[in-house]
C-alpha cells in the first residue's frame, strides 16, 4: 500500500511562531499561561501542557496579575492588552502579523464608516478568537455574519464595509459580497483572506483526487480544518476526518491501494506522522 502524507499540509507561520516563543520561554520557566488554546489541536494542546504550558480562558485572565501570558496567533481585542497593562501582566504577543494588520484595517473602517454612518461587516464564525479580537478594534460594533442567511442584520440602506476573517473560504467571502453588492446599498469590500490558508484549497483539491482514501488529520475545534476538509470531502467522496491515530480503522483499506494523509494549519506534521505509522501497523 501507498501512504503519502501533503508536504504543504500542517501549522501556518502563526500557529509555528506562537509555538517556539511557548517552547523558547518554557525552556527557563516551569510554566506559562496560555490564553486559550494555543492550536485547535489537543495533541498538541496536550504535549504543551506537559512541558509546563497551562491554557486558561478570558474569565481566569482577567483575574491575573504580576505574571507572563501568552497571546496566541489568533489576536485579541483592546481589552486584553488594557488589563495585562492594568496589572502588571507582560505579554508574550503571538498574534499573526497578517492578523494583526487585519485588525488596524478594521480599526480604520469602523472609524471610517461612524463619519459617515456606515457599518463594518466581519465575514467570519461567531465567537471565533479571531472574529472576537476583531470585533473588539470596533468597540463591538461590528456585524458578523457566517452565511447570506445572516444578511438580515444589515442596515441597507447604510453604507458598508466588508472585511474577513483570515482563514475563512474564498468562495463564502465572495458569495457573500455579491450577495450584498446585489442589494444595492454602498459596499466597500476588502478581500483578507490570508493566502497561506486559501492556497491550501486547491492544493487539497489536486492532492485528494489522487487517492482511494484520503484520512483528514485536525482537531476538532478547529474551523480551517472543518473547511478543508469540506473540500477534501468534495473532491474525493471516500476521505475521512480524523483527530488521531486512535480513530483509524483496519476496515477502511480493504481494497485500498493508495491513501493520502492530509491536515489544517493546526495540524502538527508529527500527528500526520503518527497517523501514517499506525495504518502502516494495521495493515502489515
Amino acid at each position: 500500500m501507498e501512504i503519502e502524507i501533503d508536504s504543504k499540509s500542517g501549522f501556518c507561520f502563526g500557529v509555528v511562531n506562537a509555538i517556539q516563543k511557548a517552547e523558547k520561554t518554557l525552556e527557563t520557566e516551569d510554566s506559562l499561561y496560555c490564553l486559550g488554546d494555543i492550536v485547535h489541536n489537543n495533541t498538541e494542546v496536550e504535549r504543551l501542557s506537559r512541558k509546563g504550558l497551562v491554557t486558561i480562558d478570558h474569565e481566569q485572565f482577567f483575574q491575573l496579575k504580576d505574571c507572563t501570558v501568552l497571546l496566541r496567533a489568533h489576536g485579541e481585542p483592546p481589552s486584553t492588552y488594557e488589563h495585562a497593562r492594568k496589572n502588571n501582566i507582560t505579554l508574550l504577543d503571538a498574534t499573526c502579523p497578517v492578523v494583526l494588520k487585519l485588525q488596524e484595517r478594521v480599526r480604520k473602517g469602523q472609524s471610517q464608516q461612524e463619519a459617515r454612518n456606515g457599518q463594518v461587516v466581519i465575514y467570519g464564525k461567531k465567537g471565533h478568537a479571531e472574529v472576537n479580537g476583531l470585533v473588539g478594534q470596533t468597540n463591538d460594533k461590528a456585524i458578523v455574519i457566517q452565511s447570506p442567511d445572516d444578511l438580515e442584520q444589515i442596515d441597507f440602506d447604510r453604507p458598508v464595509e466588508l472585511f474577513s476573517q483570515t482563514t475563512k473560504d474564498m468562495e463564502g467571502f465572495y458569495q457573500l459580497a455579491e450577495a450584498i453588492k446585489e442589494r444595492g446599498t454602498e459596499v466597500i469590500i476588502h478581500d483578507t483572506l490570508c493566502r497561506q490558508v486559501s492556497n491550501r484549497v486547491p492544493r487539497i483539491r489536486e492532492f485528494a483526487r489522487r487517492f482511494d482514501l484520503v484520512l483528514f488529520v485536525s482537531g476538532k475545534k478547529s474551523s480551517n480544518g472543518k473547511m478543508l476538509f469540506g473540500i477534501s470531502k468534495e473532491t474525493n467522496p471516500n476521505s475521512k476526518f480524523i483527530s488521531s491515530p486512535e480513530e483509524v480503522e483496519a476496515e477502511w483499506f480493504q481494497n485500498i491501494e493508495k491513501v493520502g494523509i492530509c491536515g489544517a494549519t493546526s495540524t502538527p506534521w508529527h500527528l500526520m506522522e503518527d497517523v501514517a505509522e499506525k495504518i502502516r501497523t494495521l495493515t502489515a
